[in-house]
């Protein structure tokens, strides 16, 4: 049926260039911004009135929706350093403004590209968070696709080696956030963020109200407030943890068990995204991103094996 009402409808593709080329003029992280704002509108107005438009079709539709917006943005930033226009492919947090239109093309195609995936992917019932999982692999194809190494240059031991960084050298990996990935502080922002999650669904039972929290939250990073924790890519599977937990009949307390193990799992899945594809490349691949596609693959396949009776996304018709 999705694919049939968006797909078919030539509303949705001009509304998802429109949102791809709108981040691109704004940015990549202030669209994300918006993203967050979007939800807690649209959660709001669920709770209190049983509509979630705002949060559907606007927050994680054609518009800001992370696959369009940021993915469009990421991508446009990409396209803007090999022309020269934009001296860091990673600069997700500068507008890009309307100083060169193929900058805005290129993100609005990218919109579109990401808006039809997840499309397709939803119809088909792939098990876990699409929008997440197309906001990754946007950023591989945009890498292939303006002649980016999908990895980067190695300057370490190894792929996960970031003490050149740590030492300051020359061609070093770029670290994702030089104040959380560490091993105690991913750690510990981890069980943090798993448990608010995890409460926030408990009590308002929204699993993405905490998602927009976080979302939101980042605006201001995008301020340069120095320090400031990423924390989505925690909060949304502490919450999908808890919303599987309880969906399957345990109680609360386990529920927020579920939600720290799942919090966790968000914390190292994105720095492990930030060592493999982040530090050592020259465009923005998002760590929360893959953080986040993982966790709802990890609640898959305990609805596979049947520790979990639902998860929040379809789960292959399972």
């Amino acid at each position: 049926m999705v694919l049939e009402t968006a797909l078919g409808d030539p509303v949705f593709w001009m509304a998802a260039f429109a949102g791809g080329a709108f981040a691109a003029s704004i940015g990549a992280l202030p669209a994300f911004v918006f993203t967050g704002f979007m939800v807690i509108a649209g959660e709001m107005l669920s709770l209190g009135a049983d509509i979630g438009s705002v949060t559907g079709l606007v927050g994680f539709g054609p518009i800001f929706g992370p696959h369009v917006s940021f993915a469009g943005g990421a991508a446009a930033a990409a396209y803007a350093a090999r022309q020269g226009y934009l001296d860091d492919g990673k600069d997700i947090a500068s507008a890009l403004g309307t100083h060169n239109v193929d900058v805005l093309v290129v993100g609005g195609l990218f919109g579109v590209f990401g808006f039809a995936s997840v499309e397709l992917l939803n119809f088909y019932e792939f098990g876990t968070d699409n929008i997440a999982l197309m906001v990754f692999v946007s950023a591989l194809v945009h890498r292939v696709v303006f002649g980016y190494s999908i990895i980067g240059e190695i300057t370490g031991k190894n792929i996960l080696d970031m003490s050149p960084a740590e030492r300051g050298e020359e061609n070093a990996p770029g670290i994702w956030l030089p104040w959380q990935y560490k091993p105690q502080g991913v750690a510990m922002i981890g069980l943090i963020g798993g448990l608010l999650g995890g409460f926030i669904y408990l009590e308002t039972g929204s699993v993405v109200l905490v998602f927009g929290i976080s979302a939101a939250s980042l605006l201001f990073l995008n301020l340069g407030i120095d320090d400031f924790p990423v924390t989505h890519h925690i909060t949304l599977p502490g919450a999908v943890g808890a919303f599987s937990a309880a969906a399957t009949g345990f109680g609360p307390t386990t529920a927020m068990v579920f939600a720290i193990v799942f919090g966790l799992f968000g914390a190292f899945s994105g720095e492990l995204c930030n060592r493999v594809f982040y530090a050592h490349g020259k465009t923005h691949v998002d760590p929360p991103a893959f953080g986040i596609a993982a966790s709802g693959l990890l609640a898959t396949v305990l609805v596979i094996v049947g520790v979990f009776d639902a998860t929040f996304w379809p789960t292959f018709g399972f």
